[in-house]
Order: C-alpha cells, then sequence, then structure tokens
C-alpha cells in the first residue's frame, strides 16, 4: 500500500491558495482516476482505491499545514503503512511556479508542515516533491504570500506544476523507483 498526502489548509478560504499546492496535486490525481475524497478520519479526508493493482490512499490533512504530520501519523499507523511507501507534497518558495524537485529525503527547508511532518513521523527520511510557488517580489510578509492567491501568469506555470507533479506520482505508483522518477522529472 502506498500513501500520497498533500499538504495545505481546509476549507474555501484556501483553496486556490499558494500554500495548498499539496492539496492541488493529490486532487488532480483524483480527478484524472475519478476517485472521490470521501472519507473523513486521522484529522483529514482520504480515499483509497486500487490502482494496477495496488492499494493507494490518497490524504488531505485538515490540521491545517503546521500540524500535518498528526494526520499523517494517524493515518500511518492505523494502516501500518511504511514511511517508504510515503510521499508528502507541498508548495516550496525556493522554486519558481512551474518548477517541482523531487527528493527522498531532507530537512525541512522552514516550512512549518514539512517540520510537523518530520517531527511527527521521526524521520527525515521520507519521498516528497516540492511545488515551486516562489517568492514574493516586494516585501510581502511570508505568511500572507503563501495564503494569497496566484496571478494569472502564476496560474498557467501551477496548472503545467500541477499536472507534472501527479504524472510523477503516477509513474512511482506504476512501479517505477522513486530514484528513477526523480531522474526523469528533475531534469525538467
Amino acid at each position: 500500500m502506498k500513501c500520497i498526502v498533500g499538504l495545505g489548509n481546509p476549507g474555501k478560504k484556501y483553496d486556490q491558495t499558494r500554500h495548498n499546492a499539496g492539496f492541488m496535486v493529490v486532487d488532480e490525481l483524483a480527478r484524472r482516476n475519478g476517485w472521490e475524497f470521501g472519507k473523513s478520519k486521522f484529522k483529514g479526508r482520504f480515499t483509497m482505491e486500487p490502482f494496477e493493482g495496488e492499494k493507494v490512499i490518497l490524504l488531505k490533512p485538515e490540521t491545517y499545514m503546521n500540524l500535518s504530520g498528526e494526520s499523517i501519523r494517524l493515518l500511518m499507523d492505523f494502516y501500518n503503512i511504511d514511511v517508504e511507501d510515503l510521499l508528502v507534497i507541498y508548495d516550496d518558495l525556493d522554486l519558481s511556479p512551474g518548477k517541482i524537485r523531487l527528493r527522498q529525503k531532507g530537512g525541512h527547508g522552514g516550512h512549518n508542515g514539512v517540520r510537523n511532518t518530520i517531527d511527527h513521523l521521526g524521520t527525515k527520511e521520507f519521498k516528497r516533491i516540492r511545488v515551486g510557488i516562489g517568492r514574493p517580489a516586494n516585501n510581502t510578509p511570508i505568511i500572507d504570500y503563501v495564503l494569497g492567491t496566484f496571478s494569472k501568469k502564476e496560474q498557467e506555470n501551477m496548472a503545467s506544476s500541477v499536472q507534472t507533479s501527479a504524472d510523477a506520482c503516477e509513474d512511482w505508483l506504476r512501479g517505477k523507483s522513486f530514484l528513477e522518477v526523480m531522474n526523469e522529472y528533475n531534469n525538467n
């Protein structure tokens, strides 16, 4: 069983904000495969579906970003999911919109949702896709920027990075090693 988690904030208020890039990717995976986030449990919304012979869980924590690890830990413990079968997707200020980076492990890079996930998992060694949102061009405080919506140009770039991230997820689910997927998608 594999688990793909998109990080974000729940509620309509945050739907199209930069901080919800992770939600956007798992929503795209669900849309492509006709899956619905019908279950509410583990402090999140999730779906468990078959994908080419393997069970897959998509999770959107509803704890708000900074407490994402609580939801992830609860679900992983309940379903006995190994950390090597976990993929976490989240926004990244250090990548421009339209860019993604896949990693097999790493620190939190100042991202509080990832920090909380590391704290709850007790390890930095989990797969991740970082979806670029860029940094504010002016003196906009980071919190206002990440909770803000994308400009028209950024929306086009985000649509591309959401599609590419979902493609990478599906390649991993189809059995490619994460290293193979990294090598393919990190060159874009």
